[in-house]
């Protein structure tokens, strides 16, 4: 490493800029012809067109055209390029040293989960129940019979679908389980569910399908059955009163952080991503692991070209091939769709220095540490299995923390080179900055700076071990940022798969 620039790996054949590089600055003896953002590639020795650009000492990509020593590669000279590999499911799977247990303070369940928050939730079936949905939230959280010591908040969960598509294909299974799975998830003392009665998604078909809670705390009615809006609304606020007594029983008490289940999240990515914040959140990943906890990682289009090293981790073929099982249905789905695995990075992701989806996603992957991959689930599937492991989801944010926290994450750890800002109520989300210019001027949204990884020489671990403390002190009840200014109400996005009739 350089002050100017870093080589990630020895076999590497370009250099990440740490500074805005003039022209004419000498880079491993060669001269910038132009200048380069921070972030930004630069070719080390001459790359022949159609010869394959290498970061992490993984391909990221091939040449479209000659490359000189010392020239930016970006998105004019760089492509993706054939994608292909090979899995060796399991080759690398090893497991963690044991740490000593720690604990936090949390909201202990009927079913032996443990919450980090303790919201009233109003879960909505279909778009058309929103709106009173948020009129009942907006009233219960003015009285004082609901809003009690020990309860959080109630939080509507409303969304844009539930009716106007087909009630057999897997988009309305998919939504049933993401409904269901915020029903019981720990950061919920209870729920009240409100339709309004025709649409597709059919209140009884979601309650017959097995108790939504196991402590009770379920309610729910429809708009059209309670007499209309004010009806609904009024009844409303007579339920929550009295879920409210049974939430506000439940205080906080200690619990091995083995409870955990934290979901792991990028957005707004930059070149910083996959050297600073990504790998000490694996860090942190790998730590929560060794102690007993579970850590989800997700966005599938965002892993791919990365997920061999998912693959060489998996603790048996059979999660390995469910892996591939989900790589192959999203270059199935993306094709049908006219759509094509590349479509990422955004243009904020290559304003930040990233060029393709396989070097972005080989950064993405480094949240998910170096723990065995213990399970791979479909969107919003209940965890079942402790330790690391994958969700399927799509790569736009906040459906994918939808799905994760549809799946029983009670946290979730994000981190952003561009600067994303978002929360993901009834779950905490802690957010991480990758670089120290985006901190210093969004340090108010900002929990942790990463950036220092490489301003300052903090090791990976020491910023893991920062996280670790982070995730365990907002688990306890300190407030995030994001929860800090109010952020949840509008994330809620269950992943609409198929047509809209």
């Amino acid at each position: 490493m350089a002050g100017q620039f870093i080589r990630l790996h020895s076999t590497d054949n370009v250099v990440i800029a740490l500074a805005d590089l003039a022209t004419g600055t000498a880079v491993e003896g060669a001269i910038l012809p132009a200048p380069v953002p921070r972030g930004h590639k630069i070719a080390l020795i001459p790359i022949a067109k159609g010869a394959p650009v290498l970061r992490y000492g993984q391909i990221i990509g091939q040449a479209t055209a000659d490359i000189p020593a010392g020239a930016h590669v970006h998105s004019h000279n760089l492509g993706m390029g054939p994608h292909s590999t090979d899995y060796p499911v399991g080759s690398e799977m090893r497991a963690l040293p044991a740490m000593a247990p720690r604990s936090f303070m949390g909201f202990h369940r009927a079913d032996g989960q443990v919450g980090t928050r303790n919201y009233l939730g109003i879960l909505t079936s279909v778009n058309c129940s929103g709106s009173v949905a948020r009129f009942i939230a907006e009233a219960a959280e003015r009285d004082p019979a609901i809003m009690r010591a020990g309860i959080d908040g109630v939080v509507p969960i409303v969304h844009g679908t539930g009716c106007g598509m087909s009630g057999v294909n897997e988009g309305y299974d998919t939504l049933m389980r993401t409904l269901k799975g915020y029903a019981r998830n720990a950061n919920f003392a209870g729920i009240l569910l409100v339709g309004l009665g025709c649409e597709v998604l059919q209140v009884p078909d979601l309650v017959g399908q097995g108790r939504l809670r196991p402590d009770g705390n379920f309610r729910y009615m429809t708009i059209q059955g309670a007499g209309g809006t004010r009806a609904t609304i009024a009844r409303g606020i007579k339920v929550l009163r009295e879920m409210a007594e049974v939430a506000s029983e439940v205080r906080r008490a200690p619990a091995p952080v083995s409870k955990l289940v934290v979901g792991l999240q990028c957005g707004g990515s930059d070149g910083y991503s996959g050297i600073t914040a990504n790998p000490a959140l694996g860090a942190a990943s790998d730590m929560l692991v060794a102690m007993g906890g579970t850590t989800i990682l997700s966005e599938t289009p965002e892993i791919y070209g990365a997920e061999h090293l998912l693959t060489r981790r998996a603790v048996s073929a059979e999660v390995g091939a469910r892996l591939l099982e989900r790589i192959r249905w999203w270059e199935d789905y993306t094709a049908r769709n006219g759509g094509e695995m590349d479509n990422n990075p955004s243009p904020g992701n290559k304003k930040g220095g990233l060029t393709t989806i396989l070097e972005k996603s080989l950064g993405a992957v480094a949240k998910g540490g170096t723990a065995p991959l213990s399970g791979v689930y479909k969107f919003a599937e209940p965890i079942t299995a402790p330790g690391f492991v994958y969700m399927d989801s799509p790569g736009y944010d906040p459906c994918s923390v939808t799905g994760q926290i549809a799946s029983g994450a009670t946290m979730i750890v994000f981190t952003t080179g561009r600067g994303s800002v978002s929360g993901y109520k009834p779950s905490p989300c802690i957010k991480l900055a990758t670089n120290d210019e985006m901190y210093a001027r969004m340090a108010e949204d900002m929990d942790i700076n990463c950036g220092d990884v490489l301003s300052r020489g903090v090791s990976i671990h020491a910023k893991g071990a920062e996280i670790l403390d982070k995730i365990i002190a907002v688990a306890s009840g300190e407030q995030s940022f994001s929860e800090q200014l109010g952020f949840g109400g509008a994330e809620f996005v269950p992943w609409q798969i198929g047509a809209v009739m």
